[in-house]
């Protein structure tokens, strides 16, 4: 059994080369994950939801009550409601992967997370709003309205009934036909969702030690990258391999007019890191935001 969940996971391996050039290995997420994550968070909107609902009904606000013409303060409670539900529905998705991580809470509890696939590094490799926004508005063609039509009054529609059965299937079983298990929603946004690594640093960035003594970083020098590129660094350190931080320890080198021994790429890297992560914050603190060097 080890073996095959080997096998498998060593066909869901990629090579992501980033706009810099470098090449960083990351793994597919599975489509037992992503199922499971969907229904996670769609579990937890369903409890908030409920807990919402409850929390009025003990205010002595509950909509089971309301008559067949509410007025006055109920009918603001019955718009507050749906406006709540709507941003449950769709604010969920979108706040969360908007967020630094890219995932849902779901996502995040199964190690998992949605990212910009390769072909959309030519605009600086990073999740933008836009992709976020497309691949949660298709979710409602793939699933959720043929879902709501079949359970509303599927059974009476007869051939119309059929249609949208057929029509949910299709769209479930579309990450069955393709090898990144992308679903309608990734195709048209050019994402995809990949394996988050656990592995963590061995010092948490802000408690680590202060190495910029033996490299001395200048504005200039750290003014270069922004918030992406912390991040993709942080990913290389992550994940410990060293083919990876020897390409971009050269690639941050030649970007800053430095030469590197060898041998020294990890400790110029955790160095780099923790400099470039200060020089951000204090940024940020002042109201200055570089999200990525093109900022």
């Amino acid at each position: 059994m080890r073996v095959d969940a080997e096998r498998n996971r060593g066909k869901r391996d990629r090579m992501l080369v980033t706009p810099e050039g470098l090449a960083l290995p990351l793994t597919v997420a599975s489509r037992g994950s992503r199922a499971g994550a969907l229904l996670l968070d769609l579990t937890f909107i369903v409890i908030g939801t409920v807990v919402f609902l409850l929390t009025l009904a003990f205010l002595g606000l509950s909509i089971f009550n309301v008559g067949d013409s509410p007025s006055g303060p109920i009918e603001i409670v019955l718009v507050v409601i749906i406006l709540l539900l709507f941003l449950a529905r769709y604010g969920y998705f979108m706040a969360f992967e908007l967020g630094p991580r890219g995932a849902t809470p779901g996502k995040r509890l199964l190690g998992i997370r949605v990212a910009a696939r390769p072909s959309n590094y030519e605009g600086g490799g990073q999740l933008t709003a836009e992709m976020v926004i497309a691949r949660n508005l298709v979710r409602d063609v793939e699933v959720f309205l043929p879902l709501f039509f079949m359970l509303g009054g599927g059974e009476q529609a007869g051939v119309a009934g059929l249609a949208a059965f057929v029509w949910l299937a299709v769209f479930v079983l579309f990450p069955f036909f393709n090898k990144d298990a992308l679903r309608a929603g990734d195709l048209v946004a050019g994402t995809w969702v990949v394996e988050s690594r656990v592995a963590k640093l061995k010092e948490a960035m802000s408690l680590a030690p202060d190495r910029r003594a033996d490299y001395r970083f200048g504005p200039e020098e750290l003014s270069v990258y922004g918030e992406h590129e912390l991040q993709v660094l942080e990913n290389v350190l992550r994940q410990g391999q060293a083919d990876a931080q020897r390409d971009v320890a050269l690639a941050i080198t030649r970007k800053i007019g430095w030469q590197l021994g060898a041998g020294d790429e990890r400790e110029f890297l955790e160095a780099f890191y923790a400099a470039l992560r200060g020089h951000l914050e204090s940024g940020m603190r002042f109201g200055r935001r570089k999200r990525d060097k093109h900022s």
